[in-house]
């Protein structure tokens, strides 16, 4: 992983968990089921608050009490749907045998579930992949995102925002393994289904970002600089758009690009980003 003093990995999986929320049908048991099911989609929107207020001591407790309350009810569904999004906070909070213990976890609920191939056995993929990635483990990161891949570009539309998370994500692997054309190729990949996104232009930022960082890696900064300010430039542009909404994912965004701008000497850039995430995050 990258060792300056900030982190340049700029991962949409950090402020967005790839969760199914159109298959959540899925976490809820048969009524005939011997279980006691978990109310999984009042589990999420709560998430979703303490994540806008950057609460994560909040959420961990938050996911760490229904999913115990899961297994005590003997809701597998239920616990694999916590488990997901275990595995992106427990990573988020540095918690690496937690990560990758709710990894474990998981993959063991889509065996026994009987779930293989299908959109939730994609989305633990996806998720453990970000595990492995954000714990310099960038060959099985791979092999992972590819596992996602495979099954998403089956079911899910091509505008589907998953992929497009999907595909920066896996871009990032590529780069951490030097395969840079590659990586390029799902980068522009992200990009199409990003920008084609209403509210998509703070997730479009991210991956110029991660373009221009890429193009560093590979040719040095001296020789990449005009593509880097290229990169640079329609990333500001896309996070300072007046039509972005002013939420806590807006703020996460503009809180995890503002190292970049600053690394480049964009420091205005970068003043401008963190003042409107405080902003957000004060009247939060």
């Amino acid at each position: 992983m990258n060792e300056r003093s900030f982190d340049m990995s700029l991962n949409p999986e950090d402020y967005k968990e790839p969760r199914c929320l159109s298959c959540t049908d899925f976490y809820y048991p048969d009524e005939n089921a011997n279980v006691t099911p978990i109310p999984v989609d009042r589990v999420v929107d709560r998430l979703d608050i303490l994540l806008s207020h950057n609460d994560m001591p909040a959420a961990r407790r938050h996911l760490e009490y229904w999913l115990s309350e899961a297994r005590m009810g003997g809701d597998k569904r239920g616990e694999l749907a916590v488990l997901n999004e275990l595995m992106g906070l427990y990573r988020k909070m540095g918690l690496k045998d937690k990560a990758f213990e709710s990894a474990e976890k998981a993959d063991e609920l889509v065996k026994n579930l009987s779930l293989g191939g299908s959109i939730t056995a994609a989305t633990v993929s996806l998720n453990a992949a970000t595990v492995c990635e954000a714990f310099d483990r960038p060959h099985e990161a791979l092999e992972r995102y590819g596992e996602a891949k495979s099954i998403y570009e089956d079911f899910l539309e091509p505008t589907d925002s998953r992929l497009g998370g999907l595909y920066n994500n896996m871009a990032l692997a590529c780069v951490s393994l030097k395969e840079y054309d590659r990586a390029r190729e799902l980068y522009q990949k992200a990009i199409e289904v990003m920008s084609a996104l209403p509210g998509g232009k703070p997730e479009t930022a991210i991956t110029y970002l991660n373009l221009a960082n890429a193009a560093e890696a590979q040719q040095g900064l001296e020789n990449a600089d005009g593509f880097i300010s290229d990169c640079l430039q329609t990333a500001e542009e896309l996070l300072l758009d007046g039509s972005n909404a002013q939420d806590g994912n807006y703020a996460f965004v503009c809180e995890k690009c503002a190292p970049t701008f600053e690394y480049y000497g964009w420091f205005m850039t970068a003043e401008e980003l963190k003042r409107r995430s405080d902003g957000i995050y004060e009247r939060t």
